[in-house]
């Protein structure tokens, strides 16, 4: 008999099973009364979720797409903009704004390691800046930025945009728009929501709005604020054609969300993250990010002496786990563990125990159940 597989990457994550009935029913018309309650309640939910003063765009697309809308909304050609990278996401910022004629300036860390608040701080007050984004889990890394300390630094720079790009963050993650200072947020479906890849979802403060405004008319089409706004205040009307399906099931994933509270989520990730970390610490693997910044989302692990990325992920495979490979320089290096979402404790000491098999297949671990053990343990403190 064949073992079932976990899907134990960052994202896409597993989709609970109401989720994908959501996905599977008759689809219908986006004009369709039931469809256009459902998409402007939802659409009101996500605005509580994230405690926006402004709107939320929920359009078909991806967390790239979402990434680009932000920065086209609220930047012109000759802009000043500021990037914050902690890894490979981070600097994919770096292509898109210089295609969009900005003047890039970035501040990158060590992989593994945080750009200090104070260093943000000092190069804002060099210049003016147009738009900062700062990618709040890098997936590259497994760094978690400091969202909400750097938010207290940009307030002393009120021209500038704060952007958060929370794809690997939202809805496991603090973030609070008002409370952080955010201007705009941008994450996609296929993360810590626990749905499908296919919609992108940007939220945009008061003062995002505003600066959209001023711009006037962009060179962009689909990802216009502008184009959007009133399908959000109504969704009745057309613009472009929703992704009712998707809408439907993110609907189902924010019920989910709500149900188990956003915070008690927040706080079962953390435990999560930290049970799991400890794990690989005592199996002998070595956590990429530096503590205090780690993500609760991912874990980026660095193989102990002697593994072969490869062989290890295909016998890991064997042993029903799909884990990611590392980027970067840490291509064959380490591999990556999702542990977000819907991911609960059965599939954690499932995916902790495969580990251990496949450390004992390739003569790497003896002791069974060790990793397993210290699992379980944490969890239980």
């Amino acid at each position: 008999m064949k073992n079932r597989k976990l899907v134990m990457i960052p994202g896409p994550t597993p989709v609970a099973r109401s989720t994908q009935n959501e996905m599977g029913r008759e689809t219908t018309a986006f004009g369709d009364p039931l469809f256009v309650k459902d998409f402007k309640g939802l659409i009101e939910d996500l605005k509580v979720m994230m405690n926006t003063d402004g709107e939320v765009f929920v359009v078909a697309g991806t967390g790239t797409m979402a990434m680009e809308m932000a920065v086209a909304n609220v930047t012109k050609r000759g802009d000043n903009i500021l990037l914050v990278s902690h890894g490979f996401f981070g600097d994919r910022f770096i292509d898109l704004c210089q295609r969009k004629g900005l003047n890039v300036d970035v501040l990158a860390s060590e992989w593994g390691k945080a750009v200090p608040v104070e260093e943000i701080d000092r190069k804002l007050s060099e210049k003016n800046y147009a738009a900062i984004t700062v990618t709040h889990v890098d997936t590259a890394t497994g760094v978690c930025a400091p969202v909400a300390e750097i938010g207290e630094v940009i307030r002393k720079y009120p021209d500038t945009i704060y952007i958060v790009d929370g794809v690997c963050a939202s809805a496991a993650e603090p973030e609070d728009m008002v409370g952080m200072g955010i201007d705009v947020l941008l994450t996609g479906s296929q993360k810590a929501f626990g749905v499908s890849p296919g919609l992108a979802i940007v939220w945009a403060g008061k003062k995002a709005l505003e600066r959209r405004k001023q711009l006037g008319t962009i060179p962009e089409f689909y990802i216009d604020f502008e184009k959007w706004l009133p399908i959000m205040e109504n969704p009745a009307k057309y613009f472009a054609t929703p992704a009712v399906n998707l809408i439907w099931a993110l609907k189902d994933a924010v019920r989910i969300i709500n149900e188990e509270g956003l915070k008690e989520r927040q706080d079962r990730h953390r435990k999560v993250a930290k049970a799991t970390q400890a794990a690989m610490e005592s199996l002998g693997f070595r956590i990429l990010a530096e503590e205090g910044f780690r993500a609760v989302t991912l874990s980026n692990l660095i193989y102990p002496e002697g593994v072969d990325d490869l062989e290890f992920r295909n016998t890991l495979s064997e042993e029903g786990v799909f884990v990611a490979g590392g980027l970067g320089a840490y291509a064959g290096r380490m591999f990556r563990l999702g542990h977000m979402g819907n991911i609960d404790m059965h599939d954690s000491v499932s995916a902790i125990a495969a580990i251990e098999r496949t450390l004992y297949r390739l003569g790497k671990h003896t002791e069974l159940g060790k990793g397993v053990g210290v699992f379980m343990k944490e969890m239980m403190e």
